[in-house]
């Protein structure tokens, strides 16, 4: 089955900016986290992400997000996720299930692992009571299984 998609936002982030205390404010990105294309390399991550090659995320080097789960108007990449899609729900996938992502430039298939749970510092970036709003909707942490490059832009999104 294959999906018509939107990749809305691609967020490479070197650094942890939601650590600490939120009303301290997040920390900057040495780097602009907003891409326009994202390089994937399997089993590793996205190039770049603090993540990346991290031995305690090898099982969720990455995540996918629906941007339907955020109200009108919110700003995608507050909530920290990689690659947030629109016209599919990430939340209905489970453990070890495949999906591939397809920009143009060749398909990416990524494995699901668990999923990426919200956390307070959402209240203090995108208004109280986000955290709880996203519960069961804070997207997917999944496992690249190919290496590829994805844009911003249509895509397609099958299963399987």
């Amino acid at each position: 089955m294959s999906t018509p998609v939107e990749i809305v936002a691609l967020q490479v982030s070197a650094v942890h900016a939601y650590e600490g205390r939120p009303a301290d404010g997040p920390r900057t990105d040495p780097e602009p986290a907003s891409r326009d294309h994202v390089v994937v390399r399997a089993g590793l991550g996205i190039v770049g992400d603090r993540y990346f090659n991290h031995p305690a995320h090898r099982n969720a080097a990455v995540t996918v997000f629906a941007v339907e789960a955020l109200d009108a108007g919110a700003d995608p990449l507050l909530v920290r996720r990689n690659i947030v899609l629109r016209g599919f729900d990430v939340n209905g996938l489970v453990r070890h299930d495949v999906f591939t992502l397809d920009s143009g430039d060749g398909p990416v298939r990524f494995e699901v692992h668990r999923p990426a749970n919200p956390c307070a510092w959402l209240d203090a970036v995108l208004g109280p009571g986000t955290m709880r709003a996203l519960r069961g909707r804070g997207g997917m942490r999944c496992v690249p299984l190919d290496d590829g490059v994805l844009r911003r832009g249509p895509a397609v999104l099958s299963l399987g």
